[in-house]
């Protein structure tokens, strides 16, 4: 049943990018991804927990910086509060979900070219001044939620320049009875749709992401300071097992590139 409400669902995310979003206002279209989103992770059994200075839509630029631990995060934080998100050019090869990320308004990035973050900084320049927010994990891959990798720091340069607001965000996935689930965890060799069929299978999930205090844009703050801050804040959101181990090696580059 499940698997026929999600084809269903994204049928219909076909007929809204087709046909509703090129005849509507910015508003209206983040009010549908945010609708679309939350619908989606119903659907999949995820119920969403938010806490925290939730980001509000107020038309001034603003970036969400979160933990990453699977392709689910994004329709977490879309649920929440809709951006544009920065991901690796690969996921324009998911099936189906690869195009609905592309019309909806993904910035994609190219890993293996090491000058295409200037392309992106330029295209996340462009978004801030339009209003959106852009999201992005800046680990650069993910974990299963038991450590917090450090923060790339070349994505935070379009926030300086655009004196945009971080967001901190931490993201994690958990049980009914509050035990870790990290069968969520997007890692290790498997496919989209494999990693997609493990969310399915599952009874039930609790995603619980928590805003900190934003970091507010600063003369005196260069990438490298608002990429410790947002990490600190981030750090101190997640449980105290999880929330400030060293770097170490991730089990896949699932997420968004440094």
């Amino acid at each position: 049943m499940r698997w026929a409400r999600l084809v269903l669902h994204g049928a219909s995310a076909a007929l809204i990018l087709r046909f509703v979003f090129p005849r509507t206002s910015p508003l209206t279209r983040r009010r549908l991804v945010r609708w679309w989103s939350a619908r989606l992770l119903r659907i999949a059994g995820v119920r969403v927990r938010a806490s925290g200075p939730v980001p509000r839509s107020r038309g001034e630029a603003a970036m969400i910086a979160a933990n990453h631990v699977s392709w689910v995060d994004i329709f977490v934080v879309l649920s929440v509060h809709p951006s544009r998100f920065i991901a690796k050019s690969e996921i324009r090869d998911w099936p189906f979900a690869g195009w609905v990320a592309a019309r909806a308004g993904t910035l994609f990035i190219r890993r293996a070219r090491r000058h295409d973050t200037a392309r992106i900084n330029a295209q996340v320049h462009e978004a801030l001044a339009q209003g959106d927010c852009v999201g992005l994990f800046p680990e650069g891959t993910t974990t299963e939620g038991d450590r917090l990798l450090r923060f790339h720091t070349s994505l935070f340069e379009p926030a300086v320049a655009n004196a945009a607001t971080i967001h901190p965000a931490a993201i994690r996935y958990e049980h009914d009875d509050g035990s870790p689930c990290r069968d969520v965890a997007y890692v290790e060799d498997i496919s989209f749709m494999q990693s997609l069929g493990r969310v399915v299978a599952l009874r039930a999930v609790v995603a619980r992401i928590a805003f900190a205090e934003p970091v507010e844009p600063g003369a005196d703050r260069d990438r490298r300071t608002v990429a410790r801050l947002a990490h600190e804040r981030v750090s101190r959101l997640l449980p105290p097992d999880r929330a400030d181990n060293p770097p170490g090696t991730a089990h896949g580059p699932r997420g968004a590139p440094p």
